[in-house]
């Protein structure tokens, strides 16, 4: 069992840890290196306190980069989308792909760091690469600046250069903060990392609120404000840098040491190519594979290996999890622009949901650590850190599986999937009296359609190829009436039938084949008068419609109420009013007639508005931050608590690593096995739960140790042995 000591250890470090890691590749807490080095000033303190002023550079820098990396991130996935035009599962795969680079590249910056600038040097260095990345970043978000291709290649660079700034420093930044204090002060350095903490959570929490708000709210070249939306996170970027730089007077900077990291990879490097030059000779076996290190490494370093190992043993399930929780960017965002995000006195946009994860990780830690926890505690349950990880992974999975049901409660409100061979038909009668429609050698429309009919759901017409001429006959008072359309596969229609010059005439015009995307509405415009009219939907949208039933092509328009619109005709200028375009819903809106001085309209909606409130979603938010609690900050303080402090930068590589391939399986789903959202959704929960299982049988056989009471053992083995030494020469002496 875990001692005493450690015990302690883990306790105070989840109370001040979360994914984003605070331990890092030089632990802020282990014992200083051995040997002669310059002599480190001391910093001035804050008020008299033992707070070092340096640290509050460190904190404003550290809340301003996490501003800016979370608030380019959070419009990333509708980034890719609306300004790209990329679809869903393209859009999924380059999110991960982005975020899985960000959790590769800590390990080159702790190099950096460790082996060769230092841990200032690295932060200023590639701070300035993610600054140079995120103005990239923005320049490549401006409509105008050339084609798409232009717009990819730079977004592709910028945020090439941002995975690199961000993830070179995230092992540097909090360690750097915790070589400001002295030895002998402990329990504020300790203190420092919860304030550490929150200004990354604070960051996290109020850029995901903000940034999409600049996005959706701000309009600029006609369309969202992507260029702003990431150009704020790039000035605070700016700002992260300049304010670190300002402190430089004040930090205490250890000179680089070399890194434990290299070393563990060449001594298990090493061992493998022993063991398996030794496979075919007759070689004494020996007690574990790393002993075959032995030639060259010393039995500490071997020891502590393999002290490492059995834990990045039990990582090997936990990528699983991530590649859940890190779905809120791209998935869970993609389900809530489907969704309806009218909270009365707010509308939300559909990105801003991502700032429940932070918000929720504020409120749970403390209920976690001061209620949950002591209650399991007094019920005489030993709720081990194992148990607590596999609970929040069966927390994710049942999000996944909300998530799932959420998503097939979206679908009932999509148009139908259309097929080889297939497309999609309705009527609009927009004649005084009923109209009986017959399509050749089909039986679709049994009854007649009545004037101004709310159309019925769209029938299926099945075609005998890719493209098909049929005849159609309208009877209207005893007369029949025939026209024939040439009909595509995998298209939409109405057939409008009106009057004109006394007659009984129709049009077949294609309708929207699926939902508008991110939330917007759909609208266009069939002109039933008998001359053209100019119509003004807002101050900057125009539409021309021409005279006799000609209908617009659709535009697309954010949810609002539409009544000040202008319908300018040759008898004068008339107000217009469309009332509720509704979210994801498409509408045909014909004008009837003018009479009273004001414009008569009738209005269809072609595609059901979102029906599934936004707020639906909350239950999935709630029980995956429920489980990142116990999960991730639960991981880290066990993992640490089991590492030699010596290691324990190995065991925060090996963490970061499973945050990057859990984003490598989402991205890996997304583009080699496409399905329906809900099916995928089901995927991960059924992937996450079976994890789940091996986990806990894995950590069922895990026998938890303390590893100073390890280090006392060796020490005092290799004591009594030296001890046996002496004693022999002795005697031979006496001899």
């Amino acid at each position: 069992m875990v001692g005493d000591k450690a015990r302690a250890e883990m306790n105070a470090f989840q109370r001040n840890e979360s994914k984003e890691t605070l331990f890092t590749f030089i632990s802020a807490g282990d014992d200083p290196p051995k040997g002669d080095f310059p002599v480190q000033k001391k910093s001035p303190k804050i008020c008299g306190s033992n707070y070092p002023l340096s640290i509050a550079f460190i904190v404003v820098n550290e809340f301003c980069e996490r501003f800016s990396y979370y608030g380019m991130r959070a419009v990333l996935t509708l980034y890719f989308l609306s300004f790209f035009h990329w679809d869903e599962n393209l859009s999924t795969a380059v999110y991960h792909a982005f975020s899985a680079l960000c959790y590769f590249t800590p390990v080159i910056g702790a190099i950096m760091a460790d082996s060769w600038l230092g841990k200032y040097k690295t932060i200023i260095y590639l701070s300035v690469v993610y600054v140079i990345g995120h103005l990239i970043k923005s320049v490549g978000a401006i409509p105008s600046l050339g084609n798409q291709a232009v717009h990819v290649i730079l977004s592709m660079i910028g945020l090439f250069l941002i995975a690199l700034g961000t993830g070179g420093i995230k092992p540097c930044v909090s360690a750097f903060g915790g070589d400001q204090f002295e030895e002998e002060h402990t329990s504020e350095r300790n203190k420092f990392f919860s304030i550490f903490y929150l200004s990354i959570n604070a960051g996290s929490l109020i850029s995901t609120f903000v940034t999409p708000v600049l996005r959706g709210d701000v309009k600029c070249f006609g369309e969202d404000c992507y260029a702003l939306a990431f150009g704020v996170p790039a000035a605070l970027m700016v700002l992260a840098l300049v304010v670190f730089i300002a402190g430089s007077g004040l930090y205490r900077k250890t000179p680089p040491q070399g890194t434990v990291l290299l070393d563990v990879c060449k001594c298990v490097c090493f061992a493998i190519k022993n063991r398996m030059k030794n496979c075919f000779h007759q070689t004494p076996k020996r007690d574990h594979w790393l002993d075959w290190a032995s030639e060259k490494y010393s039995k500490q370093l071997i020891g502590e290996v393999k002290m490492v190992t059995r834990v990045l043993f039990l990582f090997i399930p936990l990528p699983v999890f991530w590649a859940l929780f890190d779905q809120q960017g791209s998935r869970w965002t993609l389900q809530a622009t489907k969704m309806n995000a009218d909270f009365g006195i707010y509308v939300l946009q559909p990105d801003q949901m991502q700032f429940l994860n932070p918000l929720l990780i504020l409120v749970f830690i403390p209920i976690f650590d001061l209620g949950l926890y002591p209650l399991i505690n007094m019920c005489k349950f030993n709720f081990t850190p194992i148990r607590k990880m596999a609970t929040g992974m069966i927390l994710a999975g049942m999000a996944f599986g909300l998530a799932a049901i959420v998503e097939l409660k979206i679908n009932e409100t999509d148009m139908p999937r259309l097929v080889p061979e297939e497309s999609l038909i309705r009527v609009l009668n927009l004649a005084k009296d009923p109209v009986k429609v017959t399509i050749q050698d089909r039986d679709l429309f049994q009854q007649p359609v009545e004037a101004f009919q709310n159309p019925a759901e769209y029938s299926k017409l099945i075609l005998n190829g890719e493209k098909q001429s049929l005849h159609f006959t309208l009877q209207h008072q005893g007369l029949s009436l025939a026209f024939n359309y040439t009909v595509k596969e995998k298209s939409v229609y109405s057939l409008i039938v009106f009057e004109a010059e006394g007659s009984l005439s129709s049009r077949l015009i294609e309708d929207l084949k699926a939902k508008p995307e991110n939330g917007l509405a759909a609208v266009r415009f069939i002109n039933g008068l008998s001359q053209d009219v100019n119509l003004t939907i807002d101050s900057e949208r125009f539409i021309a419609v021409q005279k006799n039933y000609s209908a617009s092509e659709y535009s697309l328009l954010e949810r609002d109420i539409y009544n000040n619109g202008k319908c300018i005709t040759e008898m004068g200028e008339f107000v217009l009013e469309l009332g509720l375009l509704d979210f994801g819903a498409s509408y045909t809106i014909v004008i009837t007639n003018i009479s009273g001085g004001a414009v008569k309209t009738w209005k269809s909606e072609d595609i059901k508005a979102n029906n599934v409130h936004m707020a639906w979603q909350l239950p999935q938010y709630l029980l995956i931050s429920a489980g990142e609690v116990m999960f991730s900050i639960t991981g880290l303080a066990f993992s640490y608590s089991q590492s030699p402090a010596s290691m324990k930068s190995v065991l925060q590589a090996g963490w970061l690593l499973t945050v990057a391939v859990g984003n490598t399986l989402v991205l890996v789903v997304a583009q080699a096995a496409p399905m329906a959202q809900w099916a995928e959704f089901v995927l991960f929960t059924v992937l996450l739960f079976a994890v789940c299982i091996i986990f806990s049988i894995m950590g069922y056989f895990y026998v938890s140790v303390d590893p100073e009471d390890l280090e006392e053992k060796e020490d005092k083995r290799e004591t009594s042995s030296r001890g046996n030494v002496i004693s022999l020469v002795t005697q031979k002496t006496k001899l």
